[in-house]
């Protein structure tokens, strides 16, 4: 009986190690935990992808620590989950993403995702447009265009728009996820400096 006990308690410690590394590894590989060190000069690409990394790490923290009732959580019937929110968002990104590398929008019907991976994907879809819009000058922003296909029609629109329109979008909504995460009781962590882009030690 004790050596069966002694196994499940191993069991228990190398489970509780592995959980606890996995957790240690996200916040560590996954994009925006701290916003990243800001460039020397202020090129018209670098002011664009600093402002699309502060999406990023508004995002990161407004999903960090999330529980499942809290995707659930919506302030009204008309209102979206959280989740929703989230699906609104990875929508968003990847729109923001394709357009700084000219790549047109097309309508896709997205797989079902699990929370983790939907976060993971959003992250991932800001960074690589944070990198692409990095160092560029204004001509070649200017060059940059929104473009949405449906079928056999195409529309255009100058970058202008994606900073108005799906950049500002996203951050409108990443501010919703916090307001209704703090709602729901399990407001973001109070240690996060959105001026520092760091967390308070």
């Amino acid at each position: 009986m004790k050596f069966f006990l002694s196994i499940l308690i191993m069991c228990w410690l190398c489970c509780s190690i592995n959980a606890q590394d996995t957790n240690a590894v996200s916040l560590i590989t996954l994009p925006y935990y701290e916003i990243p060190e800001y460039p020397e000069d202020f090129t018209a690409g670098n002011v664009a992808s600093r402002f699309v990394d502060g999406l990023g790490f508004r995002f990161y923290w407004a999903t960090e620590g999330l529980r499942a009732e809290d995707l659930e959580y919506k302030p009204s019937d008309d209102s979206r989950t959280i989740r929703e929110t989230m699906d609104h968002i990875f929508g968003l990104s990847r729109t923001i993403s394709n357009s700084t590398k000219n790549i047109p929008n097309v309508r896709v019907d997205d797989e079902e995702m699990s929370f983790e991976e939907l976060r993971k994907k959003t992250l991932y879809h800001i960074q690589s447009a944070s990198n692409s819009l990095k160092g560029k000058s204004a001509e070649e922003l200017a060059a940059l265009q929104v473009v949405f296909k449906r079928e056999d029609r195409s529309s255009e629109y100058p970058l202008w728009n994606l900073l108005n329109g799906p950049i500002n979008d996203a951050v409108y909504h990443t501010g919703q996820i916090v307001a209704y995460r703090r709602a729901a009781g399990n407001p973001i962590d109070f240690r996060v400096s959105q001026f520092r882009g760091k967390i308070k030690e």
